[in-house]
């Protein structure tokens, strides 16, 4: 649990993925910004919707990530995400975070780096490990005093598992969502999750008291 590998990528694992922004600085300040951050990723998770694209380097392999649950933040961004081939995780983040920067540098005419560094992986080892951190992700808002419901924040994935309204990224939630009887269930997770993840915010201390 947490380990911190980056050199180590596998087919068939699943990992939590984040970064934010340099000097903790606003990598998203407005709608536009976050919709091209969706658009990237959703070009590289699913390259049969654009097929009218011309890739300037070869595209990834439509089914090399499922993409389990998100939360982009105005500084930071959070996925957990499932690596299915041999394809390493490093590939679809460097291909998303530099286009995206490319596009903020341009907007705003700043230059520099975005991101704070390279982004960081943590080996998600087990189930327990992997409800608490889709909880985590999907409190991220509500921590941070954006929103009242986690589930009332537009750029995370939590209102599609709940079916509240279609997800801007399609996601696979069956990992997540099978794990409860009926998807209230989860919901009733999520929403006890949040004193403790108050009182907690480093997510490995987290992980290791609560798993």
């Amino acid at each position: 649990m947490g380990n911190r590998d980056y050199k180590k990528f596998g087919a068939g694992e699943y990992y939590h993925i984040y970064n934010r922004g340099n000097r903790e600085e606003r990598i998203f300040t407005d709608e536009s910004d976050f919709n091209f951050f969706i658009l990237k990723l959703n070009q590289n998770l699913f390259l049969s919707n654009y097929k009218k694209i011309r890739f300037r380097t070869p595209p990834l392999s439509e089914d090399s990530f499922s993409l389990i649950s998100y939360c982009l933040m105005p500084n930071h961004f959070h996925f957990l995400i499932k690596q299915n081939r041999e394809t390493p995780t490093s590939k679809l983040i460097l291909r998303v975070c530099t286009s995206f920067s490319k596009y903020i540098n341009k907007k705003y005419g700043r230059v520099g780096h975005l991101f704070q560094d390279q982004f960081k992986q943590v080996l998600i080892e087990d189930d327990s490990y992997l409800l608490w951190l889709s909880a985590y992700i999907h409190q991220n808002p509500k921590i941070a005093g954006l929103v009242d419901r986690a589930e009332n924040y537009k750029w995370s994935s939590y209102p599609d598992f709940l079916g509240l309204e279609r997800n801007l990224i399609e996601c696979d939630k069956k990992i997540i969502l099978n794990q409860f009887k009926e998807n209230n269930n989860y919901h009733d997770f999520v929403d006890s999750s949040y004193e403790i993840i108050k009182k907690r915010k480093d997510l490995e201390r987290l992980l290791l008291d609560y798993t």
